[in-house]
């Protein structure tokens, strides 16, 4: 019995996750992530500092970056995305499944290579995402958490709109063994639109 729960919530979970879609602006295009985008993700993330607050180990070879990605396409309640700018991957982003709620999905597992920070690479994924999670899959609410000690990363979750809602103390550990608080935000389906005039403008 408890198996065949396991499973059910699995589906509920799975269910409302997009398939494999191709988003793209005048600025970025998000594909589907896929074993041939690992050398230029390997090229675009050869900077630690990249990796500094995310959980996953600084890769050394491609072969690490290679593990990674099949990680990502292998979690069933994880839809990632290579994010694509002037022909070549920079950097990926993912939507999640938020357990336990209703109509609402994650941006996390979030990077770009050092040299597009500050740039309007972020802008114009979150721009696709959400546009994407409010008026094709009907989400009204979009989360996005960080390492509370990640300011770079909240300063750029506000400024698309996103509302800060609180802290989750010791969620999991850090790659160094010490506890990681995570600051947890979101934006609503119908806070969406003037944030999106905002950074249009």
């Amino acid at each position: 019995m408890t198996g065949a729960r396991k499973i059910n919530n699995l589906d509920r979970m799975t269910a409302k996750m997009p398939g494999p879609v191709v988003l793209e602006n005048s600025v970025v295009r998000l594909e589907p992530l896929s074993p041939g985008h690992v050398p230029n993700l390997f090229a675009a993330g050869r900077d630690d500092e990249v990796w500094q607050h995310l959980p996953t180990h600084v890769p050394r070879g491609e072969a690490d970056v290679a593990t990674w990605v099949s990680a990502q396409i292998a979690k069933p309640t994880c839809v990632p995305f290579a994010v694509i700018y002037a022909g070549r991957a920079i950097g990926s982003t993912s939507y999640h499944d938020v357990g336990g709620w209703d109509d609402s999905i994650e941006i996390g597992s979030t990077w770009y290579g050092r040299a597009y920070w500050r740039t309007a690479v972020n802008t114009a994924c979150k721009v696709l995402l959400l546009d994407h999670a409010f008026d094709t899959l009907g989400m009204v609410r979009v989360v996005l958490k960080t390492d509370i000690r990640n300011l770079r990363s909240q300063a750029a979750i506000e400024r698309i709109g996103g509302v800060r809602e609180g802290v989750l103390r010791r969620q999991y550990r850090r790659k160094d063994g010490t506890w990681r608080d995570s600051a947890y935000y979101s934006i609503l389906d119908d806070e969406w639109p003037a944030h999106r005039t905002r950074l249009m403008r």
